[in-house]
């Protein structure tokens, strides 16, 4: 967990000293965590699409209208009020949006490489969440993500790793979500790009891809070929072994031979392969 211990203590002393401010990250992706009174009520990171890019990319509201409701709400980044005002969302489904892109954005930040914290005050952070989220509960949920991540059979680096469609492999009913991430995997994506190109979380796309790949649908250029999965028995008493060779029966002397004994001390000649 790369981002993991440079960011815990960062993130655990805003939240004990009630910080209220910007919580700046360096590194790749890196971001920001903004703080109210020690409770995180946005994070924003290049590495992870924020709730405006979820929203645009459901189809919600169209980049036009976008612009105009921004330009009435004075310039907001986020301009909730007026999302819900002109009908484009309600204010339940925009918490949802904000609550899913703030975890996700966290995710992200600590799945990349941190290189520094540093602290900025202001007056009025900036806030896509009414209720803030604890900083160490935000950042044990990252970790989780993570652990799961790692312990999935073909596991993904979501700012490394460019999966391509494998061959043969469109088989099956595939969700929406497989068929768009089959059509946009070209080798040079990450699964950090598809969750921009498809609008979805980085760590929903992360995952669905480690499970195609497991699952023979992408596979990674210049890796070996996932190996196939293990089917269960018929009888349901676990996977069918091969049993081992037998190992094999030594030839049985003619009738009437009899073995040399061995005087103590001394070694068996071969002559023409019998013991003398």
């Amino acid at each position: 967990m790369s981002g993991y211990e440079p960011l815990a203590p960062a993130l655990t002393a805003c939240g004990h000293e009630g910080f209220t401010g910007e919580l700046r990250i360096a590194g790749s992706p890196g971001g920001t965590f903004h703080f109210r009174d020690g409770l995180v009520v946005a994070v924003e990171s290049p590495g992870a699409p924020g709730p405006e890019a979820l929203l645009l990319r459901s189809g919600r509201v169209s980049g036009e209208q976008w612009a105009e409701l921004v330009r009435e709400s004075g310039g907001s980044r986020w301009p909730a009020t007026a999302l819900v005002a002109h009908g484009y969302a309600g204010a339940a489904q925009l918490r949802v949006v904000c609550s899913m892109a703030l975890h996700d954005a966290a995710f992200a930040i600590v799945a990349g490489r941190v290189e520094g914290c540093e602290r900025a005050l202001v007056a009025e952070p900036f806030a896509q969440v009414p209720v803030g989220e604890q900083p160490a509960r935000l950042l044990r949920e990252a970790a989780r993500k993570l652990a799961a991540v790692a312990g999935l059979p073909h596991p993904v680096r979501p700012d490394r790793d460019r999966p391509v469609p494998a061959s043969g492999g469109r088989g099956g009913n595939p969700s929406a979500l497989r068929l768009e991430l089959l059509a946009h995997a070209d080798g040079r994506r990450t699964a950090r790009d598809l969750s921009f190109r498809t609008g979805r979380g980085v760590y929903t796309v992360t995952v669905e891809v480690a499970r195609m790949l497991a699952e023979g649908l992408l596979e990674l250029p210049g890796t070996p070929a996932p190996l196939p999965v293990l089917r269960m028995s018929p009888d349901g008493q676990g996977v069918r072994r091969r049993p081992p060779p037998a190992e094999p029966v030594p030839p049985t002397p003619p009738a009437g031979t009899e073995l040399p004994r061995r005087k103590p001390g001394g070694f068996f000649r071969i002559r023409n392969g019998i013991p003398k």
